[in-house]
């Protein structure tokens, strides 16, 4: 039997533990591939038992924060874009998305659509290099070895056609700006966005062919890395790590940004908050993400895709001093921006500008979650929550 996860104090004294037990120290990390990064986990181990983890990030950091408050709207996009790697899209709508509450921007219908496609594309791109990564780290017999991985990455170099056909980019695009996108909508764009959906339609029931039921998935995800609903919204989750623990809650539809106050968002949601109950909202999101692109990109209206005038570019707008906090739903949840104004350049810099990252609050979990599990069972804890250290240490 396994041992049943209790709720612990993330911070134990080990030396009270048990003066007898015979602890060891274990370093998962951050040169691991477990750890998807540079990313570290002190584990305290009772023969194969995790006691307490404790975890340790900040190895990546690269003080973007500061920057900002250095560089102008128009130099942020580029920069935001390299945190969460997995979904820089996402990064840029955040950043914009502020400045434009800041500034109260009205953006124009077709760029709110256009923001909206791009960002559930984006969302289904993410949650297929997150399965690919999950399958290999609980049990790369899933799917026949790495089979999993390759298909998924297969498959995804099909969403980096669409975005260099619309942007230049495959990976980092900088295509989002204040007021609105640089970037308009292509010929043809619009009918291979159309192909991709009815590929991915097909292609998300393969995965579940390949994962469902799966002994080795159901072994190392059911009843392991359990978090109620308490302690989910006790320790700030979002997104589907939230959502998994029975809290039916998602900005698209809660706090609606872009044009999702245009469209019905299915949240998908789960009761159990184990790993398996965070695996399969990530494969509904997918679900739903194809069928909310195939109802937009029908939908477009005509017009413009900034707000700004062309003699007004993104460089030369200006803050005034006040206090502003925006989020939107990433594939990893709420990403928030808040901006103090004042800045230097004339207002053209933020005085601060505070990231709020989905995937660190994700961390904050483990030294719940851990304790009375096996160091086998950390990795797969680990891989369901979905980090990006990019993100996490900015």
């Amino acid at each position: 039997m396994r041992p049943q996860r209790q709720r612990v104090d993330p911070h134990l004294d080990i030396e009270r533990y048990d003066p007898d037990a015979d602890l060891m120290a274990l370093n998962m990390g951050p040169q691991h591939p477990s750890t998807h990064g540079v990313f570290r986990i002190k584990l305290f181990l009772d023969g194969e038992i995790i006691v307490k983890a404790v975890p340790y990030p900040g190895y990546l950091h690269r003080g973007v924060e500061k920057l900002l408050e250095k560089l102008t709207a128009v130099q942020m996009t580029p920069i935001v874009d390299k945190h969460d790697y997995v979904a820089p899209m996402t990064n840029e709508q955040a950043i914009n998305v502020a400045f434009e509450t800041a500034l109260g921007i009205e953006v124009p219908r077709r760029a709110r659509y256009l923001r909206t496609i791009l960002a559930e594309l984006q969302r289904i791109s993410s949650h297929m290099l997150w399965l690919a990564t999950f399958t290999l780290d609980i049990g790369g017999t899933i799917g026949g070895g790495a089979s999993m991985m390759m298909y998924t990455f297969r498959d995804r170099e099909l969403f980096f056609d669409v975005f260099e056909m619309l942007t230049g980019g495959r990976f980092h695009y900088n295509t989002h700006c204040v007021g609105g996108n640089r970037h308009d909508i292509p010929s043809g764009w619009a009918d291979k966005v159309k192909l991709l959906c009815d590929v991915m339609a097909v292609r998300i029931t393969e995965y579940e062919d390949h994962t469902l039921g799966n002994e080795i998935l159901n072994h190392r995800s059911k009843g392991i890395g359990v978090m109620d609903a308490d302690l989910a919204l006790e320790l700030g989750q979002t997104g589907p790590n939230l959502r998994a623990s029975g809290v039916d809650h998602d900005l698209r539809r809660d706090a609606p940004f872009h044009a999702y106050d245009e469209i019905e968002v299915n949240v998908a949601t789960a009761t159990d908050g184990d790993v398996y109950a965070r695996y399969l909202v990530r494969m509904a999101e997918m679900k739903e993400s194809v069928r909310l692109v195939r109802e937009l990109i029908d939908n477009v209206p005509e017009g413009p895709i900034s707000a700004l005038a062309p003699v007004k570019t993104p460089i030369q707008v200006r803050i005034k001093e006040g206090q502003w906090y925006s989020a939107i739903e990433t594939p990893r949840g709420e990403l928030g921006t808040y901006l103090i104004g004042g800045g230097d350049n004339k207002g053209a810099s933020p005085y601060r500008c505070k990231l709020r990252p989905p995937s660190l609050h994700a961390l904050s979990a483990l030294p719940y979650l851990l304790p009375g599990h096996t160091v086998s069972d950390a990795v797969a804890i680990l891989g369901s929550l979905d980090p990006i250290m990019g993100e996490v240490d900015r």
